[in-house]
């Protein structure tokens, strides 16, 4: 196939790894030139567009299918509304001309704002915490109308808190201690590890249903006292403390992935932080 992946950063990139190495073509969208030797090298050809700028949809290559991970480039609703909203619609409005036979949007769980520890399953509510949450929902639900509005069979795959090689932040707030014990670590966190991700993205693409949403996380969300206390023993240090409110006023909620790996034949590489960060952490 050829495929266009938006957002060729460090998600897209291993989307599009995968997709080369399966025997695929693969566009890779990104706004800063300085990206397109990179991409070169993996064997994506790169295109630098700004998907939110006006006129953008024209220079949108034809394609059998679209990947949607563009991020903001900043926080702010502005920000948010840019790379979500109006990057996402420009590549269904291109996809729409083209003739897609699938696309695939991958949102954030960050729709949820759930703060009483309860599971958020696909089918669950949404309930945004504010503004860039509501940006997040109002991308979903353009992408979820899409089949019925414009004809693109397209799915949205919500990842939770993405991690793996190149990105081990969570290792590093620990050591800082600024990922503490104290008020509110008995929230729930929830985690993807980059190559569980590339597969959820690509199973959707495969065998996704027009319209569908799933979820892209691992399969036992921890309480944040679990992870400070693992990652800690790992690194030899005592589990650092905090009085402060901690995660008290941010999300708690479990967000399963059970019925989108029955749907989409996912096996979890990582089905838990535990084996995702341990090759992360320092020898």
């Amino acid at each position: 196939m050829r495929v266009l992946v938006a957002g060729c950063g460090w998600l897209g990139a291993a989307i599009g790894r995968a997709l080369v190495a399966r025997g695929d073509r693969v566009v890779g969208v990104r706004r800063d030139p300085a990206s397109a030797g990179a991409l070169a090298r993996l064997g994506i050809e790169p295109l630098v567009l700004d998907l939110a700028a006006p006129g953008a949809v024209a220079r949108i290559p034809a394609a059998d299918a679209v990947i949607a991970c563009q991020a903001a480039g900043r926080e702010g609703v502005e920000a948010y509304r840019a790379a979500y909203l109006l990057a996402t619609g420009a590549l269904l409005e291109a996809a729409a001309r083209d003739g897609a036979g699938a696309f695939v949007y991958t949102g954030s769980t960050g729709v949820f704002g759930q703060r009483d520890g309860s599971e958020v399953r696909e089918e669950t509510p949404l309930a945004p915490a504010g503004p860039a949450a509501d940006v997040l929902a109002e991308a979903e639900a353009l992408v979820r109308t899409a089949p019925e509005r414009c004809g693109v069979p397209a799915r949205v795959v919500r990842l939770s808190g993405l991690y793996g090689p190149g990105r081990a932040g969570t290792i590093e707030r620990v050591r800082s201690g600024a990922l503490a014990l104290g008020p509110g670590d008995g929230a729930f966190m929830n985690f993807c590890h980059l190559e569980d991700a590339v597969a959820f993205a690509l199973g959707a693409l495969a065998r996704g249903a027009p319209g569908a949403v799933y979820h892209g996380t691992d399969a036992s969300p921890p309480r944040r006292r679990e992870v400070v206390a693992w990652i800690a023993a790992r690194l030899g240090i005592e589990p650092p403390r905090s009085a402060g409110p901690g995660d008290r006023a941010g999300p708690d909620r479990r967000v399963s992935s059970v019925a989108t790996r029955a749907a989409l034949g996912i096996a979890l590489r990582f089905p838990t932080f535990r084996e995702g960060f341990e090759p992360l952490l320092p020898r």
